[in-house]
């Protein structure tokens, strides 16, 4: 049995990949994955985990929490999604970087399952807009108490997936740009749930519809519908031409307004989130989607 853990992070899915498996549920029962949704399993991981301080579950853990938290009898394949995977948002940001705890946050997940093959799927954020998004949340603090001295620029992807990398050997990981998931929502949610591209999927054009005028929306159908053979690179075309002419700029500007920082503090920040992308992609062992 495979079980996948979607593990954000903070400020990229908005439960979008739980709605959208959700809308495929009949598909995917059919063909044995069953999405998990995060108000069944929650607690039934978070008592394990507990009680397991990152040991290993035995056999009979195991059955109990699968019987807890599945409708299937016997699943190829589990998929389990929320950020809350990687503790409270604040606690992303330390001095010692980013999501210093993940790596062993992650392994204990893995641990639920020891018989299980784990896989762990992942957004990263540009550390620019993830501070914003951060403070936003409930027990953040202020800046400076979020922050206690560190450094914005000192907050890099490629030694945090690296550290990831370290605790997780032998596991499946899979990361992509949230940046990116506008032009390739539909490849990420068939990676995951291993839907062929031969089939139909449901909602995946509802990320786009979230950030677009309807009448982008209407241009796309309009246009895949005209494909003669409808490709991945076909479709983020379409997709890249409707972002580009009906965008709605409230939804993808993010305003930053921030103690101390400046345009040139931003741009520093985004150009070593782009080094670290190009680093990580490189990485043994991540599988990178790009557009």
């Amino acid at each position: 049995m495979q079980v996948v853990f979607h593990c954000g992070v903070h400020g990229t899915d908005l439960y979008r990949m739980v709605k959208t498996l959700l809308q495929n549920r009949d598909w995917l029962l059919r063909n044995g994955v069953e999405p998990v949704t995060p108000n069944r399993h929650r607690d039934v991981f978070n008592e394990a985990l507990n009680a397991l301080r990152g040991g290993p579950a035995t056999a009979e853990m195991e059955q109990v929490m699968l019987d807890a938290i599945l409708d299937l009898d016997d699943p190829r394949r589990i998929i389990c999604s929320t950020p809350t995977f990687l503790g409270k948002a604040a606690r992303a940001i330390s001095p010692e970087g980013l999501y210093v705890a993940a790596g062993e946050k992650m392994a204990a997940l893995a641990n639920l399952f020891p018989s299980a093959e784990i896989e762990f799927f992942m957004a990263l954020k540009n550390p620019a807009t993830l501070i914003p998004f951060i403070l936003s949340q409930e027990g953040s603090g202020t800046y400076a108490e979020l922050m206690d001295g560190v450094d914005p620029e000192a907050l890099r992807w490629a030694p945090a997936i690296r550290r990831i990398l370290a605790a997780l050997p032998d596991r499946r990981l899979v990361v992509w740009c949230h940046e990116d998931t506008s032009l390739i929502w539909p490849e990420v949610v068939r990676r995951i749930s291993t839907m062929p591209a031969d089939v139909p999927l449901k909602a995946g054009l509802q990320i786009l519809g979230d950030i677009l005028h309807p009448d982008g929306i209407r241009m796309i159908r309009d246009a895949m519908a005209q494909e003669e053979r409808l490709t991945v690179r076909s479709r983020r075309r379409i997709f890249a031409a409707a972002l580009e002419k009906y965008a709605l700029p409230e939804q993808i500007e993010v305003q930053l307004n921030l103690p101390g920082w400046t345009q040139d503090l931003v741009d520093r920040i985004t150009a070593a989130y782009d080094a670290d992308m190009a680093e990580i992609a490189a990485l043994p062992g991540i599988e990178f989607i790009t557009p």
